[in-house]
């Protein structure tokens, strides 16, 4: 269910990292200073399988970028747009369209209606949450845990 005006609970996060493996970033880039491939770099060094999406490459990292979710030789579990809302929205539609069951919308990627279709469509949403800061945060509770 979407949250339109509230953040997601930490246990809905643990589980959407800790039961999926893979994901795609939409809006990755060649850049290592920007967040698309700081997001995807994160993912990878967690061991998750990470397709990179942008139209704009071939590769990313030594690793084939594709040009779009429709491209992709598997559905990911877990769509991550690092766009402007407008793209998000698109992508959104997409998900919908092939089954992708949880989209991540970091800070600055979403709108209220991807919001929304997430929700119309039953597709597993988290909005305005740093994902990089997510998956640290992850770590350490688990560190904590093993304690």
């Amino acid at each position: 269910m979407a949250r339109p005006f509230g953040r997601p609970e930490m246990s809905l996060i643990s589980s959407i990292l800790s039961n999926n493996r893979t994901f795609a970033v939409v809006g990755v880039s060649q850049d290592r200073q920007k967040y698309g491939h700081e997001v995807f770099e994160a993912l990878l060094r967690k061991g998750y399988q990470v397709y990179p999406i942008n139209p704009k490459y071939d590769e990313v990292d030594g690793q084939r970028c594709y040009p779009s979710l429709d491209e992709l030789p598997e559905k990911p579990q877990v769509v991550v747009t690092v766009v402007p809302p407008p793209v998000t929205e698109k992508v959104v539609e997409s998900c919908a369209r092939l089954g992708v069951g949880t989209v991540w919308m970091p800070p600055g990627s979403w709108s209220e209606q991807a919001i929304e279709t997430c929700e119309a469509q039953g597709i597993e949403e988290v909005h305005d949450v740093c994902l990089v800061f997510a998956l640290r945060s992850s770590q350490e509770t688990a560190a904590q845990g093993e304690r």
